[in-house]
């Protein structure tokens, strides 16, 4: 799995609305400025002063609110006596050096831009403020522009916001068939043959949803195995995923700053037996003959 495949895969991603996912910090959305690519964000900062326009967007009437930027040099020369130019100057001028910026909104929304004149004063409903380099914009947050805008695929999964949430988790020491009726004839003192533990590296379950070892990230369900996990809770983050899903070595991602927890599996201690996603014994670590073994101290009743 890569990290969107991964972060497709947690509903709280998977359903997260587009108002939402617009309102995450970790929001990039790939563009061009002109020629040059770049990558739309929201904007640090909304900017006090903008040049507002009405535009359609199809037939839908929005507001455009453009930030000054030396990038457009007549209307950034113009910008502080610009209430003084008669409108149709100034609409020529955004037309002229503003092209990049609405072929950018065009592209973005995916409906052809019209402009209808400036803005009337006093528009006051909600507007996304974005930036890509050093162009700055606002447009009304309506239906369509966060439909368009407001998708998973624009979610930056190296974002510190993303990369610092968290997993529960478990490490899987063994994994193995156990037919029913062994199952339910399990006893206080048992002891289970797991020569998996020291011949196979043990593997990270997370969210019951994926498996983390040495070949990355898979998708995981429980297939009515028994399995061999630890007791003690650990989390891991979805940082940590992504870096193995590409292969990268714990504490060598750039996108950590400081030390991190790995990914490296605790020493055995107390184990429990979980099959259906069930605990079903607790017990240790033991070996019978030389061979690795799993002893039975308590059972835990059906529900």
């Amino acid at each position: 799995m890569k990290s969107p495949e991964i972060l497709s895969a947690l509903p709280r991603w998977k359903s997260a609305g587009s108002k939402k996912l617009l309102d995450s910090p970790a929001w990039a959305m790939p563009c061009r400025l002109g020629e040059e690519p770049s990558t739309l964000r929201i904007a640090e900062v909304r900017p006090s002063d903008t040049l507002d326009l009405s535009v359609l967007l199809d037939d839908e009437r929005h507001v455009l609110s453009i930030a000054d930027s030396p990038r457009f040099a007549d209307l950034h020369a113009l910008w502080p006596s610009r209430a003084d130019v008669p409108e149709q100057i100034v609409l020529a001028l955004v037309e002229r050096e503003c092209g990049i910026l609405l072929q950018l909104v065009e592209n973005a929304v995916r409906r052809q831009l019209k402009i209808e004149g400036l803005a009337a004063e006093g528009f006051d409903g909600p507007m996304l403020f974005a930036q890509a380099e050093d162009v700055v914009f606002g447009i009304a947050r309506s239906h369509v522009v966060e439909a368009a805008l407001g998708q998973l695929r624009f979610i930056d999964c190296s974002h510190p916001s993303v990369r610092a949430e968290t997993l529960p988790a478990e490490v899987e020491y063994a994994a193995f068939a156990l037919p029913a009726e062994d199952s339910s004839a399990l006893a206080v003192g048992d002891v289970l043959l797991v020569p998996e533990i020291g011949a196979l590296p043990p593997r990270i379950v997370a969210g019951g949803r994926f498996a983390v070892d040495g070949n990355g990230v898979s998708p995981f369900a429980e297939d009515g195995r028994c399995r061999v996990v630890s007791v003690d809770p650990r989390t891991v983050t979805l940082g940590e995923m992504f870096d193995a899903a590409e292969g990268i070595a714990p504490g060598d991602s750039a996108a950590d700053a400081g030390p991190k927890p790995s990914l490296d599996c605790a020493p055995l201690q107390q184990l429990r037996l979980v099959q259906s996603g069930r605990t079903i014994a607790s017990g240790r670590f033991d070996r019978l003959a030389d061979q690795p073994a799993f002893v039975i101290e308590s059972l835990t009743p059906n529900p």
